[in-house]
């Protein structure tokens, strides 16, 4: 894809995070489609290991001190202003930094001038792309947007009652509405991996499925002829996921004399826990979100029958199609025993074809490439929507 007013490939950067590795892998997708696209990353997540990062590359590390990875935010913006046509930033997060207090829990004189720091940079990041003729898009992925008074007051299902009362402050979530009002006023495009969060993000937000595997890494694997059922359930925080949902239900199948062996994957590095993942039967995923996380992408990439409760008001946005297509099976919590109950005794042949169907599902609707060509559009739409001789882009 060529930038005409330029004679060369469109030049797409993705930043500032590495969540869930959607950013290098939507970075892999465009290049397909011939795309300059790379992803750089500020320093990487504490909670994800390196296979998180694909081939991102990765500005500073945990022990830099403060000021090197100040000094690497500011050449990640000269980056941006001097290379890039498409910036698209993920986790709903700007190249400048966001309050710290209002998402931690840090206090005294650092905390203090580094918001006062903050708030001093404000929106000029943004301020300036614009101002350069970028094209701006933003990707929100869960809890940048997703507001616990409003999960509590709309949906009868939501881990906003189970979480301590710190992880939905209202201070953070007057500024997770403070964030979306300014890329709502910068943006190009927005998108949203989850589809509840559409209903707090602006009306022109279109909902984009999760970019977490390359297929051509994650294929299909053959699940095990014999032994016990093996269900499996891997939380990254146990009362957002609706852990003790998961085994509640599986501790009853086992009291019931099934043939049940239940598998809880934590604190395992992503390689590692990808092993156990194909040695699965069947994956509970989280129970109380209302969608389904990267893990199910995953894991029926690999080729293995999903359970995750999908709330119904929320499928309205998703694409075309893909309500009618889903293979994800859908279990509220108080319904958990009886749908795992009647995959387990459907014996391992309608297992397998529950498997199969998985894999089908993520080859088309999680693919990179068929991602890539949505995002490839909207670009395209930008760069022709009124920008005098700035003709945009071809195939």
């Amino acid at each position: 894809m060529r930038y005409l007013r330029k004679n060369r490939a469109l030049r797409v950067l993705h930043c500032p995070l590495l969540v869930g590795c959607n950013a290098p892998n939507l970075a892999i997708g465009e290049r397909v489609l011939g795309i300059d696209s790379r992803a750089y990353a500020l320093q990487v997540n504490a909670a994800f290991d390196s296979t998180f990062a694909g081939d991102a590359v990765v500005l500073s590390a945990l022990q830099d001190s403060l000021l090197k990875r100040e000094w690497k935010r500011w050449w990640l913006l000269w980056k941006a202003c001097t290379w890039a046509d498409v910036v698209h930033f993920n986790f709903g997060t700007g190249i400048f930094p966001r309050e710290w207090g209002a998402f931690t829990k840090r206090s005294g004189w650092a905390a203090r001038i580094f918001n006062w720091y903050a708030k001093l940079l404000g929106a000029w990041d943004l301020k300036i792309l614009k101002h350069l003729g970028k094209k701006i898009f933003v990707t929100y992925q869960g809890d940048d947007a997703r507001q616990g008074e409003y999960c509590r007051k709309h949906f009868a299902i939501n881990f906003a009652t189970e979480v301590d009362a710190e992880y939905y402050n209202e201070k953070g979530e007057a500024a997770k509405r403070r964030n979306v009002a300014v890329f709502d006023r910068y943006a190009d495009g927005i998108y949203s991996l989850n589809p509840d969060l559409l209903h707090v993000l602006p009306a022109r937000a279109k909902f984009l499925p999760y970019a977490t595997v390359d297929l051509e890494d994650w294929t299909y694997v053959s699940p095990r002829p014999d032994g016990p059922i093996r269900i499996g359930h891997a939380p990254t925080h146990r009362a957002v996921k609706g852990t003790r949902h998961v085994i509640a239900a599986v501790e009853r199948l086992q009291r019931e004399g099934l043939d049940v062996e239940f598998v809880m994957i934590e604190n395992v590095p992503r390689g590692q826990a990808r092993e156990v993942y194909a040695s699965l039967d069947i994956l509970v995923d989280q129970v109380l979100a209302g969608w389904y996380g990267g893990l199910a992408v995953e894991c029926m990439a690999l080729g293995r029958p999903v359970v995750a409760y999908l709330r119904e008001e929320d499928l309205k946005f998703i694409l075309p199609g893909m309500a009618e297509d889903m293979a994800v099976i859908s279990a509220a919590p108080d319904k958990l025993h009886e749908v795992l109950h009647s995959l387990v005794t459907s014996g391992r042949e309608n297992l397998q074809l529950a498997g199969l169907r998985s894999r089908r599902y993520v080859e088309k609707y999680h693919d990179l490439k068929f991602l890539a060509g949505r995002l490839s559009q909207d670009y395209l739409a930008a760069f022709n929507s009124g920008n005098g001789d700035i003709r945009g882009v071809r195939p």
